[in-house]
């Protein structure tokens, strides 16, 4: 497989990565990132490790760290939110409001027969995402969502709860229709280092997204 590659120095790497490829391998089997770490070496001792998380179904910006010292200095801004994150989704209907933040903790919940999922709830984790409508066609919305967290699913989430309308193609939280994905997008990462440039890197916006009629 071949990762474009978003940003590159001694510490880090930016891939852009492919919307259906999971970080870890799946419980039924199947090919992962994991596979592919030892090729992103390009000659380092070590394979590189991701730093963050995106969901199987959401392309763009994914930060590798190169080596332990760099992977917990990373980590460390991740935590501490001094990371810039904005992705862009593709999200059901259109709105009146065109941007605006959204509040809403959230919980993981589970049952045997539907499997776990995440929803709002007053005693889960609190989670912020501040949002703007970029375009609208055809009764749709390419909506960029900056998350102040990092809570699982948390766009998918607030576009569902906040805004009343889930991401295209969602199959947990919408109706999975219309596209082979959920349409979410990491767009751009910007990670400050003390003594250092930041890391920054944008990922192109993909062919899918072009597909319904958006274009930065």
């Amino acid at each position: 497989m071949d990762f474009p590659i978003l940003f590159e120095d001694g510490e880090a790497l930016v891939i852009d990565k492919p919307a259906g490829l999971p970080l870890d391998t799946p419980r039924a089997g199947g090919v992962s990132l994991d596979d592919y770490l030892d090729e992103l070496r390009f000659g380092f001792q070590r394979a590189p490790a991701p730093v963050h998380r995106l969901d199987r179904d959401t392309s763009g910006c994914l930060l590798l760290a190169r080596n332990p010292k760099a992977l917990k200095r990373f980590s460390a801004a991740f935590e501490a939110r001094i990371v810039t994150k904005v992705y862009l989704g593709v999200v059901q209907g259109t709105f009146e409001l065109k941007h605006g933040t959204i509040d809403l903790a959230l919980s993981k919940i589970s049952s045997a027969a539907n499997g776990w999922r995440m929803i709002a709830a007053k005693k889960g984790k609190p989670a912020r995402t501040h949002w703007k409508v970029l375009a609208e066609h055809d009764g749709l919305s390419l909506v960029e969502f900056r998350p102040e967290t990092g809570r699982t699913h948390q766009i998918r989430v607030h576009a569902l709860e906040g805004l009343g309308q889930p991401l295209v193609g969602d199959p947990v939280y919408g109706d999975g229709d219309g596209t082979g994905r959920t349409l979410l997008h990491a767009l751009r990462l910007e990670v400050p280092r003390d003594g250092k440039p930041p890391v920054v890197a944008e990922a192109p916006i993909p062919d899918d997204f072009r597909a319904l009629g958006f274009t930065l």
